[in-house]
């Protein structure tokens, strides 16, 4: 196995966290389609290319960005239609006013650790998006974990078959509160033992839903949403026809922002 075991073999990601029905890209368009986006979207951390694949076939022109090539090889060759490029969400330049939405799925914009980290990407959204062009986000919620600790520091496993060997991760999840980051360690095991043990380590940010706010509003955002569900990997997953809530109570929190024109 890879010491990125990951991010180094797309196909096994797939079979990790499957999304047959394409939920998460049907949420996207969704959220895209209720507040009037245009055709041109960025999908930054676009990963194996599956969400930036099923809104190409809903109509949209589709840039993928990953800073990953493993993950952009495979997007091109298993979900092909958007463009893909190499890009860090840390600070990137795909072109000044060239998108009319930027989306960032599954906590990509929490591996900015730092402020210097979300001021990058946050500036770069601002430079790639056209005015009134839209932020969309997904990612894990701060505030969940102010004296909740059910997720933390249990070991969780999870088990799947991928090429005829049942792939096993035991994850542990804890708070580093100093720098404020929710970080994981992940263990991977064969049953079949052809392969050694790996460890991963990872983290993200934790941002709580005003401190959010303040960030966006600083870099020229509006919040449109900000809210804790029904989205992609809530319980239960959202499904069409079911509209935003008005807490940021749970687990996981989704948004929507507004980059301002230039006359407000």
């Amino acid at each position: 196995m890879s010491g990125n075991l990951l991010t180094d073999n797309p196909a096994l990601y797939e079979a990790r966290f499957p999304d047959p029905a394409r939920l998460a890209g049907r949420w996207t368009e969704d959220y895209l389609r209720r507040h009037g986006a245009g055709r041109r979207v960025l999908d930054l951390g676009c990963g194996t290319g599956r969400d930036a694949a099923w809104l190409h076939d809903a109509g949209r022109e589709v840039t993928g960005a990953d800073l990953s090539q493993a993950m952009l090889a495979h997007a091109r060759d298993q979900h092909p239609g958007p463009g893909y490029v190499r890009a860090d969400l840390h600070g990137f330049d795909l072109g000044q006013g060239v998108f009319d939405a930027v989306v960032c799925l599954d906590s990509a914009l929490l591996y900015c650790h730092t402020n210097d980290q979300l001021d990058g990407f946050l500036s770069s959204c601002r430079r790639a998006l056209v005015p009134g062009g839209l932020l969309v986000a997904e990612m894990r919620n701060g505030a969940y974990f102010l004296g909740r600790t059910d997720l933390l520091d249990t070991p969780r496993s999870n088990e799947f078959v991928w090429q005829g060997t049942v792939h096993r991760s035991v994850t542990t999840l804890t708070v580093d509160r100093t720098e404020q980051l929710l970080r994981r360690r992940r263990v991977w095991t064969t049953d079949d033992g052809s392969s050694p043990p790996v460890e991963q380590r990872s983290a993200w940010r934790l941002l709580f839903p005003q401190e959010l706010r303040h960030l966006l509003a600083a870099h020229g955002l509006e919040v449109l949403e900000l809210h804790d569900g029904p989205g992609p990997r809530t319980e239960p997953p959202w499904h069409e026809g079911l509209l935003p809530g008005r807490t940021t109570d749970a687990d996981r929190l989704h948004l929507v922002a507004r980059l301002e024109s230039e006359e407000s």
